[in-house]
């Protein structure tokens, strides 16, 4: 019984799409694949499916790169050169991109200010002061944090009869922050005869803040 003849167009169904993809392009490459055997033919193929999925035949005897080549050579174009021009206008982008930061580097380091207006100038110091703002809002942050991580600490060794905390004179406190400037840990020791010489003192203090 003959196979009925199939309509050629699109195949809805998106999974009957891909089975008669795959088919049908194994399909190709063995044909391909005869055409090299039988006729000594150099054959190149390149197919992109639906899902953007990159399948590739190539005769053994070849490369694509020759087949490319031999393809301009024959129909008289270049499809390098474009290629090569759009990277080079990129590589220039790229160098234009990176003499500014690096001159603007400069300028933030206090050089290459002649070239600016006063305008540029006022723009500069600006955006210094705030630079300068936010790097010490960060180290402020950290040092909250670091603050609050050592008051955990001490709250969950309260009970340590060999871990506390000395209170530095009672009053001294950051105006700021709200928090002491000085923290001493006290530690008992567990081998007395560690000490060398009685008067040994057993109070280390942390400076928090400068």
């Amino acid at each position: 019984m003959a196979r009925g003849k199939i309509q050629i167009k699109r195949i809805e169904n998106q999974t009957n799409r891909q089975v008669t993809y795959s088919k049908r392009r194994n399909g190709l490459f063995k044909k391909a694949h005869e055409l090299t055997v039988l006729c000594d033919a150099r054959v190149s193929i390149i197919m992109v499916s639906s899902t953007q999925k990159l399948h590739e035949y190539i005769s053994p005897t070849a490369t694509t790169k020759q087949l490319v080549d031999q393809y301009q050579k024959a129909v008289g174009v270049d499809l390098w050169s474009s290629h090569y021009e759009k990277m080079q206008e990129q590589l220039k982008k790229l160098k234009d991109v990176n003499r500014n930061l690096r001159k603007e580097i400069r300028q933030r380091m206090g050089e290459s200010l002649n070239d600016l207006s006063y305008d540029e100038l006022g723009f500069l110091m600006e955006d210094v002061d705030n630079s300068l703002r936010a790097i010490r809002e960060r180290k402020l942050r950290n040092v909250e944090e670091i603050h609050r991580n050592l008051l955990l600490e001490l709250d969950a060794r309260g009970e340590d009869p060999h871990y506390g905390l000395v209170d530095n004179g009672g009053g001294d406190y950051n105006p700021v922050l709200g928090y002491p400037r000085v923290l001493a840990l006290r530690f008992q020791p567990t081998q007395p005869n560690l000490h060398s010489g009685g008067g040994s003192s057993d109070l280390t203090t942390f400076a928090l803040l400068e």
